[in-house]
């Protein structure tokens, strides 16, 4: 005999409370939610497939189900393979990466680490651990993620080291990296095949700062490092144009300007082409030489901080 549906339980007044829970679930979880946690806040196999019949749910892994509709974010669909994975899964590795900031995911499956068994989900790349350190979990809005140093220790496993190291420098930059912790998670870690990888770019980043390719960039980076100042990205590319050093979100640009490259008339007409076309893109140009740099620091630091400031 075919299953009666009570209406009154799948949308009625009766059900308004349970409608109310789901839709906060939904909105911490970026539109998604798993079938055990539907199954908590009491709907039960009826309603949840009526909820599917009738497109109130959208099925994007086996048993995790957007609310509503499909059109999911990549948070969404991040969040989505966390909970396809099971209670203790993490997004790890390019994913983790470009969730906390300094990576690009890839760009067909999504990275997924977890020490429980289970295959065959479409899309997930699935890396199976024998157990995680409490200190190798966090959560980054609202989804569980490998931290930072386990995120770049699992990075050099499966990256190039150009693209190991610049992942790193971004890292870097956005004031993410916790060396204390990357060494913790080293001596717990041996036998992993990143940490060669590892190991050099620690070696690496006590030796000189990311990405400088001069004693005036050196100068510069350190010194906004001391100053605690967000670090700046160094020899990027703008507006088709490669400068010193930038604060792209802010849409400030550093130009350091040493005597050897910038004493000739032309130099001098170039740079300012350079900067009216960078102004016209809508980035802000701050000149500084050698000499100010080294003599005037503390005026340097205000200046920077002041325009940060302004973004």
């Amino acid at each position: 005999m075919a299953e009666v549906v009570d209406l009154k339980h799948h949308g009625g007044a009766l059900d308004r409370p349970r409608q109310v829970e789901l839709a906060r679930l939904a909105g911490r979880q970026h539109g998604v939610v798993a079938r055990r946690q539907l199954l908590e806040l009491g709907f039960g196999r009826g309603g949840i497939r009526y909820k599917l019949d009738v497109g109130r749910l959208h099925r994007i892994h086996r048993e995790v189900y957007a609310v509503g509709h499909a059109n999911l974010t990549a948070h969404g669909r991040w969040m989505a393979a966390v909970l396809a994975c099971g209670h203790r899964a993490l997004l790890s590795h390019r994913s983790a990466a470009a969730l906390w900031g300094f990576g690009f995911a890839a760009a067909t499956e999504i990275d997924v680490t977890t020490a429980r068994t289970r295959c065959g989900l479409r899309g997930i790349a699935l890396h199976q651990v024998r157990g995680l350190h409490p200190d190798d979990r966090a959560v980054r809005e609202a989804i569980p993620v490998t931290s930072i140093a386990r995120t770049i220790l699992d990075l050099a496993e499966i990256l190039p080291e150009r693209r190991l190291t610049r992942a790193f420098e971004e890292a870097d930059r956005l004031q993410l990296l916790d060396m204390k912790a990357l060494s913790e998670l080293r001596k717990r870690s041996l036998g992993r095949h990143g940490l060669a990888s590892l190991d050099a770019l620690l070696s690496e980043s006590h030796s000189s700062p990311p990405g400088t390719r001069s004693e005036l960039e050196r100068l510069f980076y350190e010194l906004c490092r001391n100053a605690g100042l967000p670090r700046p990205a160094l020899n990027l590319i703008v507006a088709g144009f490669e400068v010193d050093a930038a604060w792209p979100d802010q849409k400030l640009i550093v130009e350091l300007d040493g005597y050897a490259f910038h004493h000739t008339r032309a130099a001098f007409e170039r740079d300012r082409l350079r900067d009216a076309a960078l102004q016209t893109a809508g980035h802000r140009v701050l000149r500084i030489t050698y000499r100010r740099l080294s003599y005037e620091p503390d005026a340097v630091v205000a200046a920077i901080r002041a325009l940060l400031g302004r973004a």
